[in-house]
């Protein structure tokens, strides 16, 4: 499968609906491609989902972003930020679970060469980075008056 960076590029509500659809395809294509390559189908829902969430949920969806060239920072934001203040009881098991999904996703689109090596290193790297994610969890629950500025802008979506 060859991807086109500019194809996922979003400027308008039908560019967003139309790279919608070609997630969802590109992750029906990740999704049997984790079953073929000897996971479960349980296993591998859990994997496409996470990406899923990642990729339709954040980046389209929140940030109107191409997740083949955006910041891979933008993963540490989506953990970091987004998925605490959106999520009713953020917990750390959850959020590693999305990376994981996210990370395979990402290792997938190395293989299939959509990505360099170096994005995804960026990538794995910010993925991988789990007692900074449990820190921000903790920090976030022990907000006092004003202080969410101060907690958002360690790890702004601005």
């Amino acid at each position: 499968m060859k991807l086109t960076i500019s194809d996922f590029n979003i400027g308008t509500l039908e560019d967003e609906l139309r790279v919608d659809g070609l997630c969802r395809e590109l992750l029906m294509t990740f999704y049997h491609e984790r079953i073929a390559s000897g996971l479960t189908e349980h296993d591998a829902t859990l994997l496409a989902n996470s990406a899923d969430f990642y990729l339709r949920d954040y980046l389209i969806g929140a940030r109107q972003l191409n997740f083949l060239d955006c910041d891979p920072e933008e993963v540490r934001k989506f953990a970091g930020n987004w998925y605490i203040v959106n999520t009713m009881e953020p917990v750390i098991d959850e959020i590693e679970a999305h990376l994981k999904g996210v990370n395979e996703f990402y290792q997938y689109l190395l293989q299939i060469e959509a990505i360099d090596e170096e994005f995804y290193g960026r990538i794995k790297n910010d993925c991988l980075d789990i007692n900074y994610y449990i820190s921000r969890i903790e920090s976030f629950w022990d907000i006092k008056g004003d202080g969410y500025y101060e907690w958002e802008s360690e790890c702004s979506l601005k």
